[in-house]
């Protein structure tokens, strides 16, 4: 009688719960961090103490580990403006 009413609950359960469509998560709703935002982060951390070389550092292991990454167009613009040179002269 017991295991009737465990199954017969779960099945209550079951048919209640929502059912979840598989789909593409939206990257700019994402709950956490990449490994490439971690490094922005810490650049513009590096920025704000005036340390420029560890911000240069990082903003360049930021582009070359993770090109696709949403900041690494920003993070070219900021090494061109503190004069870093790029293969192919930009």
């Amino acid at each position: 009688m017991i295991r009737l009413l465990t199954i017969s609950s779960l099945a209550a359960a079951l048919s209640i719960a929502p059912v979840q469509c598989r789909r593409e998560p939206d990257p700019t709703l994402s709950r956490e961090d990449t490994g490439g935002d971690a490094l922005w982060k810490l650049a513009e951390k590096f920025r704000a103490e005036k340390n420029e070389g560890a911000t240069r550092d990082t903003l360049r292991f930021l582009i070359d580990r993770y090109p696709s990454n949403r900041h690494a167009a920003e993070a070219r613009q900021e090494l061109v403006k503190m004069g870093v040179v790029f293969d192919g002269g930009t």
